[in-house]
């Protein structure tokens, strides 16, 4: 029924927007993949694509995301990122940080597969001139991010966390923010040996590596690495921002919102919502339903786990 639904509603019989919330908001991967095979298999055509051309604006957006497989829906959201007019370096870091090695393996293998191209030479081609001539630091940091293939056990080494925290700050203190020390250190590290590091480095300096990075001049590079730690070192503070930044006053950023939601509902989204309360005294949702209208707004509400 909910397969024969999905066809009506996209062969002439008007596109009726609720059935699709209704179906496919409260399917988990799985269950979206068997839904799309179905599809596939009775009405010989791609639903993802059937829904692209019926549906329109943030809600096509949100909804066509929502439907590929995790791993294909980074590779799309990666290649948005590096195509735009000044490449949006933080899908590429949220990527590397977040998923595990395999994870990060399968997308590498989506983007190759869809675009013919590897995911490095996109990153390096792709990223603006203006970035280039800032630094080729900023290349190397984010082609180093999704070329390693971080060790995942929960050893640490403290005498380690203790050596390269120095390594650090000598580099932060002469200024030498594109050491190639800090560039192996953060993409390098097993997660639980950068945090022993820069736990290290709070604990003799005061504060967190990244203020001391903030202090230097507006610059592409210190904020990329900034990004990167901020990343690695929580992402439900750091993806809490994202959203916040995203509907705060002055404009929604439609894209940001969209991929944090979507990319976390199955993972980590609920975690996100009670920081986002935690900061800011008011219910996810509930700032996304004042942002936000239509049947964007209702899709969204539904991953959050809200009826709009």
């Amino acid at each position: 029924m909910n397969i024969f639904n999905l066809y009506c509603k996209g062969h002439g019989w008007g596109t009726d927007e609720k059935t699709v919330i209704s179906v496919l908001g409260h399917r988990n991967a799985t269950q979206r993949k068997l839904i799309r095979e179905a599809y596939q298999e009775l009405f010989h055509e791609d639903l993802v694509k059937r829904l692209e051309h019926e549906l329109s604006g943030d809600f096509e957006r949100a909804v066509y995301r929502w439907n590929l497989d995790p791993a294909d829906r980074n590779a799309v959201l990666a290649n948005v990122a590096l195509r735009k007019e000044n490449c949006d370096y933080r899908v590429i870091i949220e990527l590397s940080c977040t998923l595990s090695p395999e994870e990060l393996y399968a997308v590498k293998c989506a983007y190759q597969c869809r675009y013919k191209r590897s995911l490095e030479e996109d990153i390096a081609s792709h990223t603006s001139s203006d970035l280039r001539n800032a630094s080729s630091s900023i290349l190397l940091l984010l082609v180093g991010l999704v070329s390693i293939h971080r060790y995942q056990g929960n050893e640490v080494d403290l005498k380690l966390g203790k050596s390269e925290c120095n390594v650090l700050r000598k580099a932060i203190e002469e200024k030498l923010y594109n050491h190639e020390d800090i560039i192996r250190i953060v993409t390098t590290r097993s997660k639980p040996q950068l945090m022993a590091t820069l736990n290290s480095y709070k604990d003799e300096h005061g504060c967190n590596i990244t203020k001391h990075l903030k202090d230097d001049s507006v610059n592409a590079y210190t904020e990329t690495l900034r990004t990167t730690i901020r990343c690695i070192s929580d992402p439900t503070k750091y993806f809490e921002k994202v959203v916040r930044n995203a509907i705060k006053k002055g404009g929604t950023n439609e894209d940001a919102l969209t991929r944090v939601i979507v990319t976390r509902a199955e993972k980590d989204l609920k975690v996100i919502m009670e920081q986002y309360y935690k900061r800011n005294s008011v219910p996810l949702d509930q700032a996304v339903a004042k942002e936000t209208s239509g049947h964007y707004k209702r899709f969204l509400l539904t991953l959050l786990g809200k009826e709009g």
